[in-house]
């Protein structure tokens, strides 16, 4: 079955150039020129991926992601001339999966596409994790305890989720920027410090399910309690 990968630049260039590279590996690519178009076409194209421009008119990248992440369980990247890290937490906080900076060469995109289809190859089998009375499910984005369910910030849910698909392992704070923001994240490993501190503070007196314990100078460790 082809993949179907959904392009959307106002840039007729761009849109050509990434439409001859990702015909020839094999892809078929479906182009929008603004993020209107492309909401209009998700609702009758199964999109496998979409990779989208971030300065567009009438809806921007950060906009268009946001949309797509609200109602389809598909991978993002987004395109910029852009290279400030204040425009890279601004995407990933829209739930943008990868980055991509103009000029780019098609063949790295290729590479991110490869990646992230890769990645989310993976999410169906293992996409609801279940502990004693807690269920999260990585579909709809939901942590349920007994019958109350929580919706988390993208990236502590992220934190939260791959913890308990890896209980009673330890993961440094190195490890775990990488599996959650990217390779790419220039921000600092307090990051981790701050997001296991607010998953404490919102679990510790709802559930003994489980319980992040920290590892002196190593990181941190889930630890499951089971019923």
């Amino acid at each position: 079955m082809m993949t179907n990968i959904l392009i959307v630049d106002d840039d007729l260039n761009i849109l050509r150039l990434v439409h001859i590279h990702l015909t020839e590996a094999g892809y078929k690519v479906i182009q929008a020129k603004d993020g209107m178009e492309a909401l209009d076409i998700l609702k009758t194209e199964a999109c496998d991926l979409a990779v989208v421009d971030l300065m567009m008119p009438f809806m921007d990248g950060y906009e268009l992601t946001k949309a797509i992440r609200n109602q389809y369980d598909i991978p993002v990247i987004l395109l910029t001339a852009k290279n400030q890290i204040e425009d890279k937490e601004r995407g990933f906080q829209a739930g943008t999966d990868d980055y991509l900076v103009k000029p780019f060469e098609p063949k790295e995109l290729s590479f991110r596409i490869k990646a992230l289809l890769r990645r989310y190859d993976h999410q169906p089998d293992g996409s609801i994790v279940r502990v004693g009375n807690t269920t999260i499910n990585k579909k709809s984005y939901e942590v349920k305890i007994k019958d109350r369910t929580f919706l988390l910030p993208l990236k502590e849910f992220e934190l939260l989720f791959f913890l308990l698909s890896n209980p009673m392992q330890v993961f440094s704070r190195e490890q775990l920027i990488e599996q959650i923001w990217g390779l790419d994240y220039e921000g600092d490993e307090r990051t981790v410090d701050v997001h296991i501190k607010r998953l404490r503070e919102r679990f510790s007196q709802l559930t003994d399910d489980f319980q992040i314990k920290t590892v002196r100078g190593i990181g941190y460790l889930l630890e499951v309690h089971r019923q």
